[in-house]
């Protein structure tokens, strides 16, 4: 009897993360022990290193015992990711978004085009960018019948939902505040900055959809989907798109709804450039967020009993990510009290100390977009990488939100092609897209997204960007 062979299967990120804390402990008996000196301001000097002359290792049960200082040290940055998680889920249980999405799409159906192709992106991108979930998975039918309205393929179903909700999601201004945390740095800091980041790779993005729109359109022959059966003219069953289309109502309780979300990030950016202590920032955005919370399930008709049921569902969600963080501390702890962290930091570094300071920013970009796909969860792969990244960026003289904005473009793109993601595979499971075929047209695209951001990584580097704005 022929066995049948197992698909390999990527391991729950418990195990993966308990895993590289084996590993930490194991290199802290090989790796030479080191530190580099530092200046009188406590920063580090990148070119002065000393080993030890001795090890000073950690053992796994002493690894298991810098447990409780890990989740302590790390608890502020937890505790704000949970309230953040449950923040949005309580805007997403008041069916608001929903009723914006429905509403926009009923508004423009009858459109052109490129008007609707553009204007449903815009929309869902920053759908993305300041509340996306894989919830917004939900919203792929949608594309589909009108798809299928402008006699399109099913790729441009989720070119004007799933990429660009993940174009605005890898971008957004909203997205990297755990890795600014991390990174010891105000969260939200460079808002605008990075929202113009966002809306020029969002402009980049509408291009390609409308372009290969157009092509199919005069040509459907050469639609990626012609040989799975898909013919121009497939029209959709009356009952579907009297289901799919309604026409909603935005009153003004929608509307402050949606205003109110977006505006509590700004206020949050802004905190500090008005005054606000700096190292109240953590403080500010629990007070902010738990407020905005309560004020949007009150706006959007929630009674207290669901408004209650919605923020423990959101905390819940969350809570798995921030026990994550507590373990990137840990492992943090580990490199650090064995002494070895310094020495890696080092054999990076070296290299790339001779080279100026705008190819070693453009480096890390490149780096974490390989490794992206792998951890495609953004928030995970910042608890493990930033305990490197951090020092990486103080040894090459980078400005911290420069680094998080290298990390954040590499952290961007190469979703959109990685099989681990759930919400792109799940996406191509209802839009009925062979992944192969979804990563045939998506991939140039990714190349020339990776691309762009080393140029403005670049661009910044040598403008002097300080990250203020």
């Amino acid at each position: 009897m022929e066995k049948t062979k197992k698909s390999f299967k990527m391991p729950h990120l418990l195990w993966i993360m308990l895993g590289i804390i084996m590993i930490a402990c194991f290199a802290t008996y090989i790796v030479p022990a080191g530190h580099f000196l530092t200046d009188s301001n406590g920063q580090i000097l990148g070119n002065d290193f000393q080993y030890l002359g001795y090890q000073t290792p950690v053992s796994p049960w002493g690894a298991m015992m810098l447990m409780k200082e890990g989740l302590v040290g790390a608890a502020s940055i937890m505790f704000v990711v949970m309230i953040s998680g449950a923040n949005v889920n309580v805007v997403l249980d008041t069916g608001v978004m929903d009723d914006l999405m429905n509403w926009s799409i009923y508004k423009l159906k009858d459109k052109g085009t490129a008007m609707l192709i553009a204007l449903m992106m815009i929309l869902m991108a920053y759908l993305g960018g300041f509340g996306g979930t894989d919830a917004l998975i939900a919203v792929v039918p949608i594309g589909v019948l009108f798809a299928k309205k402008l006699d399109l393929d099913p790729i441009c179903a989720l070119g004007v939902t799933t990429f660009a909700a993940l174009v605005g999601f890898g971008t957004g201004p909203a997205q990297q505040a755990t890795t600014q945390m991390l990174m010891g740095v105000i969260p939200y800091s460079a808002f605008f900055t990075r929202l113009l980041i966002m809306n020029f790779f969002l402009a980049v993005a509408i291009f390609f959809v409308i372009t290969y729109a157009r092509k199919i359109q005069k040509h459907p022959e050469k639609s990626l989907m012609a040989t799975e059966g898909w013919r121009p003219g497939e029209g959709v069953e009356h009952e579907t798109e009297s289901e799919l289309l309604k026409q909603v109502d935005m009153n003004w309780r929608k509307i402050a709804v949606i205003v109110i979300f977006i505006l509590q990030y700004i206020i949050i950016a802004l905190f500090p450039l008005l005054g606000g202590d700096p190292n109240q920032t953590f403080d500010f955005m629990i007070a902010m967020m738990l407020t905005t919370m309560i004020v949007v399930g009150i706006i959007g008709g929630m009674s207290a009993e669901a408004l209650a049921q919605s923020f423990a569902r959101g905390l819940g969600s969350m809570a798995f990510v921030a026990f994550v963080i507590g373990l990137a501390k840990v492992i943090s702890l580990v490199l650090g009290n064995g002494n070895i962290i310094h020495t890696i930091v080092y054999v990076l570094t070296t290299p790339l100390l001779e080279l100026p300071r705008s190819v070693s920013s453009i480096g890390l970009t490149l780096i974490v977009s390989i490794i992206n796909p792998i951890i495609p969860s953004a928030t995970s792969k910042a608890a493990i990488l930033v305990p490197i990244m951090k020092p990486v960026a103080q040894a090459l003289g980078l400005q911290p939100n420069l680094a998080v904005v290298a990390y954040q473009m590499g952290d961007s793109f190469t979703n959109l092609v990685s099989p681990l993601l759930g919400w792109t595979v799940g996406s191509c499971a209802m839009a009925n897209v062979p992944f192969p075929k979804w990563f045939s047209w998506v991939f140039p695209k990714v190349l020339c997204f990776i691309l762009l951001a080393c140029i403005i990584v670049f661009i910044l580097t040598v403008s002097g960007w300080s990250g203020t704005i």
